[in-house]
């Protein structure tokens, strides 16, 4: 069986935290250690049957990165790399944290970001995640009344991070196959 790869992007540590979190979810039979994706290559992700990538959005909607005034490049600069990737026959998980209250306008609108870039590499993403219990104005991130990943905000609801992280991952799990 294939492990999980678990990628996210970074600037103060937090999706760090909580890929790891995930990680031990998991357990180490089903994932590898997660890893930052400024330390990945393209191979690498594509070496997985199953993803999990997580980022925080920046700003007005951005993903960590130079441009967001991140310490050290992050998912804006591998983003290109997706453009030359197959990732059909891949599936893909996704998370993102963002602020709803002060950023209700554009709240985890990198996650959306990240969403439209996997899908149109070819991967088949899994664990949506309903917008009930979150208050914001638009995400790109929405459809229909749900996320395309696993929403965590970290200023405003980080007591609820265990339940809905030990939630989705049981969902991903069935949703990938490996329940």
């Amino acid at each position: 069986m294939s492990k999980v790869g678990i990628f996210f992007g970074t600037d103060t540590g937090t999706t760090r935290k909580i890929a790891k979190m995930m990680y031990k979810e998991l357990g180490e039979a089903l994932a590898d250690k997660p890893l930052n994706i400024n330390r990945a290559d393209a191979d690498t992700l594509a070496g997985y049957d199953f993803l999990i990538l997580g980022t925080p959005t920046y700003g007005s909607g951005e993903l960590p990165g130079m441009s967001a005034d991140c310490q050290e490049e992050s998912w804006e600069e591998f983003l290109p790399n997706f453009e030359d990737m197959d990732l059909s026959g891949k599936k893909v998980a996704l998370y993102g944290l963002g602020d709803q209250v002060n950023y209700a306008g554009e709240f985890v609108d990198g996650l959306g970001e990240l969403c439209e870039a996997v899908t149109d590499a070819g991967a088949e993403t899994v664990g949506q995640w309903s917008t009930d219990g979150y208050t914001f104005d638009a995400s790109a991130a929405e459809e229909d009344g749900e996320f395309c990943g696993l929403v965590l905000d970290n200023d405003n609801q980080s007591d609820m991070h265990a339940a809905r992280i030990t939630e989705w991952i049981a969902k991903i799990k069935d949703e990938m196959g490996l329940a």
